[in-house]
């Protein structure tokens, strides 16, 4: 099985600042994709598109806190971490989030270097205690999604906060993809071109959507052997727009995360914008001005399109943090959700006889 994508490159897109950006996404792609060729000639069909088999099949990624701590912790900061626990047992047992605690009064604490580089970044003063969370940030990558003060841990929202559950909403009412905007913040204070390509960039998205909804066609061969569909949800070519306030307190964690990614995007005031499809997968995050009528297709093709390479890994994005039983959502209370097709499907199937005739 064959999937074409085309990536269209115009002049005024070489001669813009942000082209590195778009190359290194387009290249991303384009490799996420020739995997998914090679894989597809050595798998079993499958025709589900990317952002359904991603919503049923791919379990979002673990994340590690640690916690340093001096001695017993008080009271109201037990409160604060049983809050914490709480969050992280929403999420079930197929998304696991360790949480350690690192006594730095200890002869040898835990995690003492990590602590000696947080302290190297964070502002003076900074005391214990005081928590990081280290997420997955693609293939091999293990980053510092944030870290600060206990008492901070539960107003900035690590694993809960209203954008996310109104995204789990959508995700798990048939929305196939949610364009988060974290708009810049500034509003009328941000230079008059960085405002232009904002407005540009939320109009394209509005404008696309219903072409997208008529245009795009969903795989062929959807609920055929080797491409069921396994829960209730509706399978629908639907888009929409969240938007964020870049100054949201309880969106903290977010706006944070997706500024450290794109920080000269976010120093000049440009807004955001991160397409979330499957279980609050985050495909790439996007300057506005970057941001164009054919990216917005090209991505959207590639998630409508049908999932030739299974391996999660392998595709591009990262998953957020949501405080979300996927699994019990989509599939009812203790059942298990469809085992995730590789190439091993194949290569473990029962072996054909034939019977060789002799030979003369």
């Amino acid at each position: 099985m064959e999937q074409s994508f085309a990536l269209e490159v115009s002049p005024s897109d070489l001669m813009h600042e942000n082209f590195p950006f778009r190359t290194t996404l387009i290249a991303k792609l384009m490799v996420a994709l020739g995997i998914s060729v090679i894989s597809a000639s050595a798998s079993l069909a499958c025709n589900i598109p990317v952002f359904r088999y991603a919503l049923e099949r791919w379990q979002p990624d673990s994340c590690e806190m640690i916690l340093f701590h001096h001695g017993p912790l008080g009271q109201e900061q037990q409160q604060w971490l049983a809050q914490l626990k709480a969050e992280q047992r929403v999420r079930g047992d197929d998304t696991p989030t360790s949480l350690t605690l690192s006594d730095l009064s200890s002869p040898t604490p835990r995690h003492a270097g990590l602590w000696d580089s947080i302290q190297k970044t964070a502002k003076p003063g900074t005391k214990a205690p005081y928590l990081l969370v280290r997420m997955k940030l693609g293939k091999g990558r293990i980053v510092n999604g944030w870290h600060g003060p206990l008492s901070d841990a539960v107003k900035v929202g690590i694993m809960d906060s209203p954008a996310r559950r109104e995204l789990a909403k959508r995700l798990l009412t048939g929305h196939s993809v949610v364009w988060l905007v974290i708009n810049s913040g500034n509003g009328q204070n941000s230079p008059k071109d960085i405002q232009n390509v904002n407005q540009q960039a939320r109009e394209s998205l509005k404008t696309n959507f219903p072409w997208l909804t008529t245009n795009i066609q969903l795989p062929e061969g959807i609920g055929l052997p080797g491409s069921e569909l396994h829960s209730e949800i509706p399978l629908l070519l639907k888009f929409t727009m969240l938007e964020i306030d870049r100054n949201d307190p309880k969106e903290a964690f977010l706006i944070n995360l997706f500024s450290e990614i794109q920080p000269e995007a976010a120093n000049r005031g440009e807004d955001l914008i991160i397409p979330v499809f499957g279980r609050g997968r985050a495909l790439e995050v996007i300057p506005s001005s970057v941001l164009t009528t054919p990216l917005i297709k090209d991505l959207t093709v590639f998630l409508s399109g049908a999932c030739s390479c299974q391996v999660k890994e392998q595709n591009p994005g990262f998953d957020l943090l949501m405080s979300v039983d996927w699994n019990t959502k989509l599939f009812g209370e203790g059942n298990a959700p469809p085992p995730v097709r590789t190439d091993r499907d194949r290569l473990n199937q029962k072996p054909e006889l034939l019977t060789i005739p002799p030979g003369n």
